[in-house]
């Protein structure tokens, strides 16, 4: 069997903040010639068994996946879990409380709006997602763009959902230690998401690699969709410093929202370990 290189472990459904379903993300993946994919909606795990049916159909390769919300130095990180036991039950139940203050959270978030004069954002947002327990920032995004208040998401976000911002509302996930160990303890192994893009001083970033390592953290993504060509070159670095197999992911959200597309990235950079190698028997 030739090599896995067209791999795509990072992307989201309708099960959580993506706006295809997971059997048309498939098709989708398959299309663009991913040999390996994973579903990786956030802080849930619920559409596995969908696209685990719906890669297969489409002959591609699967494992397993989800991106946990971590809180690390009052930042929001994200760790991606791959070839897990989806029936574990450790991890569903650490999903389901990582999952429990989206709502509340959303209701504080349209309460900010409301105060600049935009009337209706929770009730808006929740237009876009069936399950309140998993509304996200991105659901009031594609609200107010469907409102007229902005032009496009990335606009909303800039003006409205961030630190400093009338609707941003911090959330305590997860901590770094549970995320890696729910993931390792459903035999699947956890990857820092997309590095580039948290606001770490280098002692930080240093921090994160460093407990994420202690707390059995073995991957990170060095090719993913927000980080630039010198980024992956930065994190594949990173990869070796600390002995971490990489990662490849487009984190696609949405034909009209997401810059990069399932399975168009480069390949990994050489002399590094794909995280599918050490997750060969978990491949379905």
């Amino acid at each position: 069997m030739n090599p896995i290189q067209n791999a795509d472990l990072h992307c989201h459904s309708t099960v959580s903040d993506g706006t295809l379903a997971p059997e048309d993300l498939a098709a989708r993946a398959s299309a663009n010639g991913v040999e390996l994919w994973a579903l990786t909606d956030h802080d849930e795990i619920s559409g596995q068994h969908r696209a685990a049916v719906a890669a297969k159909a489409c002959g591609m390769r699967y494992l397993t996946g989800t991106e946990i919300s971590v809180t690390f130095v009052n930042q929001t990180v994200h760790i991606v879990g791959l070839g897990f036991d989806p029936d574990d039950s450790n991890l569903i139940e650490g999903l389901r409380k990582t999952r429990g203050g989206r709502e509340e959270r959303a209701k504080e978030m349209a309460a900010g709006l409301a105060k600049v004069g935009i009337k209706g954002a929770f009730e808006g947002a929740l237009t876009f997602v069936s399950n309140p327990e998993l509304i996200s920032r991105t659901h009031f995004a594609r609200f107010l763009v469907e409102s007229g208040v902005c032009k496009e998401t990335n606009e909303v976000f800039r003006k409205y959902l961030t630190d400093g911002k009338p609707g941003f509302v911090p959330h305590r996930w997860a901590s770094l230690k549970d995320a890696v160990g729910w993931v390792n303890g459903a035999g699947g192994m956890a990857v820092i998401a997309h590095p580039a893009r948290y606001k770490f001083t280098p002692t930080q970033e240093f921090a994160l690699f460093s407990e994420f390592k202690a707390h059995g953290g073995k991957g990170v993504e060095v090719v993913t969709g927000s980080h630039t060509t010198a980024e992956y070159g930065i994190y594949a670095e990173m990869a070796r410093e600390f002995g971490l197999a990489a990662s490849r992911g487009s984190d696609f959200h949405s034909p009209t929202e997401s810059h990069t597309e399932l399975g168009t990235l480069p390949f990994l950079p050489a002399n590094l370990t794909p995280v599918w190698e050490l997750l060969a028997s978990r491949i379905q």
